[in-house]
């Protein structure tokens, strides 16, 4: 069963909320982060993006970075840009973009959890890229960035949070991108008792975005149990910062593929090709997107089709069975010899937020096909996790974003 428990959070005070909260520290290159900084100099970027400190004849890991972000992020709590919780209390967070919203619960999740397999993957992690944040926990001294978590809805869940969100938030602001964060303390015992009982009756928790964070984040916690062997497991290097979201309301994103070449085809014959395989026509709507699951939409020498992958080739098992498994399998690999796609530099691939548009634009500069998926299902990635196994890489893309800096967890 699931250990979700409430902490003592340290949250930005009420007026600067709205400054301080950034987008996922990953999701920017090193200038793209410079520049957001420079822009709202208060963002949370130039704690979890230390390097936007320094020259750029710095390296982004050295270590004079990683204590760069410790001491703004203790330096700003010691000014008073931030506040500490005065006792541990659960927090509801609620995300909304283009009029649709989802309500999770910041809390902390634990690493036992995650080690026995309560807490589900469905990706490998890459050792460079935890070291990175690794650093950042132990020295910082603090989680920052929350782990986005799933879980199969709760009644008594849902009750507590219907209730609390009619009352006024504590948060509430539209960052630059147009998403609207809003955030609520639960304080009542009774709400909390509520809440951490019902979790504890839910044996499986899924890993929806955040896999590297997370991983960063139980090493962590490992290596101080190492360094405090009369740990018991009360302390809260034992626990790692998590919101968690129904599955009911959670929106997974098309994730798409584009390729630099047709493996030496003209666009003529690589359609052939692609006929043979799925039922392939024209695109007549103008909705370039697919419809339906078992489809996609290609965009090939100026030209939109839709393909259809034939029922003798889907499966039942859950990631062979998956879209993006059915087009590496049956196109990407045997016809334009894509064999491994995370690290092959022939594809590339364009996370659903950025629209039809920017497949066509990519198309037209440097690549020459572009693929647009049907999105893969939150009960997929649950299947595909229950089975203890991964999903191809790019799989699912989550929106909207958790912020970082809303929520603080200290590990001491």
């Amino acid at each position: 069963m699931a250990q979700v428990r409430p902490f003592t959070c340290i949250r930005p005070c009420q007026e600067k909320a709205a400054r301080i909260a950034a987008l996922p520290y990953d999701v920017y290159d090193r200038q793209e982060a410079k520049e957001e900084v420079e822009r709202e100099p208060e963002s949370f970027l130039r704690i979890d993006r230390a390097e936007t400190q320094f020259d750029d004849s710095v390296d982004t890991y050295a270590p004079e970075v990683y204590q760069k972000a410790h001491d703004i992020l203790w330096g700003m709590i010691e000014d008073g840009d931030f506040i500490t919780e005065d006792k541990p209390c659960y927090y509801i967070y609620e995300l909304t973009m283009d009029g649709r919203s989802q309500t999770g619960i910041a809390a902390c999740a634990s690493i036992d959890d995650y080690v026995n397999g309560v807490i589900k993957k469905h990706e490998n992690t890459r050792a460079e890229k935890e070291q990175d944040r690794i650093r950042h926990v132990d020295i910082c001294d603090a989680q920052t960035g929350p782990i986005f978590l799933a879980y199969r809805a709760d009644p008594a869940i849902r009750s507590v949070v219907d209730r609390v969100k009619s009352t006024t938030p504590e948060y509430d602001f539209a960052a630059p991108d147009g998403v609207t964060h809003r955030v609520w303390v639960i304080r009542d015992d009774d709400d909390i008792e509520t809440i951490e009982t019902a979790f504890d009756g839910i044996s499986g928790i899924y890993i929806a975005d955040g896999h590297h964070r997370a991983a960063s984040a139980v090493k962590v916690g490992l290596k101080r149990r190492e360094e405090h062997p009369d740990y018991d497991g009360t302390e809260e290097f034992n626990y790692f910062l998590s919101v968690l979201f129904p599955d009911e309301e959670l929106y997974i994103m098309d994730y798409n593929r584009v390729v630099r070449d047709l493996n030496g085809m003209s666009p003529e014959v690589f359609l052939e090709k692609m006929s043979e395989i799925f039922d392939v026509a024209p695109l007549e709507s103008e909705e370039r997107r697919p419809q339906q699951k078992g489809e996609f939409t290609t965009y090939l020498d100026g030209t939109w089709y839709v393909c259809r992958i034939r029922p003798d080739d889907r499966s039942d098992d859950p990631v062979l069975g998956l879209d993006v498994s059915l087009l590496q399998e049956l196109l990407l690999t045997p016809v334009l010899g894509i064999e491994d796609p995370k690290v092959d530099p022939r594809i590339d691939f364009v996370g659903g937020i950025r629209g039809m548009d920017e497949l066509e634009r990519r198309c037209h500069a440097d690549a020459v096909a572009a693929f647009a998926m049907y999105p893969t299902s939150i009960q997929e990635l649950f299947a595909v996790a229950d089975a203890g196994l991964l999903m191809p890489p790019k799989s699912t893309w989550f929106e909207p974003k958790l912020r970082s800096g809303l929520f603080i967890h200290a590990l001491s």
